[in-house]
């Protein structure tokens, strides 16, 4: 989830209570569904880099699954590991490890999962961080990447009611921005991540927008009754186009050949 250290410890705070708001909620809720789809029902060894508080490394930790967060915000480290002790049972499938999406000490290979949500967006470019995670997944294994939708340049700020803002960022097409955590952050082309995916062995699946229609809700406290329907009407679209170009997020997934004998 990080990007430095200094940054992120200084947004933990925020960073938790948009976590726990409805945009967050429907943040990890689509990613997570649809990673657990396509694991299906065997435990997997997951791989989570960047992975901030520990939301997605508990998601998956209490599916069945066995999960390696990393994080480098001492931080969010902390929160992490705060929250996966509260619950035993889980935390006996959950090693929380320091470090970084450039340097990790895994073997090719390693991983039949491998999630990296809310961390390309704060790197100068995805080349490089999709070819450190592309080799540590397994023969047959996911990658699933969650960043910044360049596609979707200016719709938060139009739909927000900054129409200066939307303007310069729609006539320039500049997808760097700062976003809701004061941070500015650099979108992709979900096009461009499929065409990394494949050129470090993988094969893209279909991605999805995160976010269409209540990114710009930034104080949306929905009731349980609302926020589920939100919750299906964002799931419906985030695969069909138009709807899933205007997300705000971009997940994309790809998957490993299954090795040939």
């Amino acid at each position: 989830m990080s990007s430095t250290s200094s940054d992120f410890a200084a947004v933990g705070t925020g960073y938790a209570a948009y976590s726990r708001g409805g945009r967050g909620r429907l943040r990890h809720d689509l990613t997570a569904r649809r990673i657990l789809a396509e694991l299906g029902d065997r435990p997997a060894r997951i791989l989570d880099v960047g992975c901030g508080d520990g939301e997605m490394v508990l998601r998956l930790a209490a599916a069945g699954h066995q999960v390696t967060g990393v994080e480098k915000s001492p931080g969010m480290l902390a929160s992490a590991t705060e929250r996966v002790a509260a619950d035993p049972a889980i935390a006996e499938r959950v090693t929380l490890t320091r470090g970084d999406i450039h340097h990790l000490p895994y073997d090719d290979g390693a991983f039949d999962a491998v999630v990296c949500h809310g961390v390309v967006m704060y790197l100068p470019d995805s080349v490089a961080p999709v070819a450190h995670l592309a080799r540590l997944v397994a023969p047959g294994g996911l990658l699933s990447i969650l960043t910044k939708n360049a596609l979707a340049v200016g719709v938060r700020e139009a739909l927000s009611g900054d129409y200066a803002l939307a303007r310069a960022q729609i006539e320039s097409g500049q997808a760097d921005s700062v976003g809701n955590l004061g941070i500015r952050t650099r979108g992709d082309i979900p096009d461009h991540l499929d065409s990394l995916a494949r050129a470090n062995g993988l094969t893209p699946l279909p991605w999805q927008g995160v976010r269409i229609f209540h990114d710009h809700r930034m104080d949306w406290q929905p009731s349980e009754e609302d926020y589920q329907a939100a919750l299906e009407t964002e799931w419906a679209a985030s695969s069909r186009s138009p709807y899933r170009e205007l997300g705000r997020l971009v997940h994309t997934v790809a998957r490993r050949p299954e090795a040939t004998s």
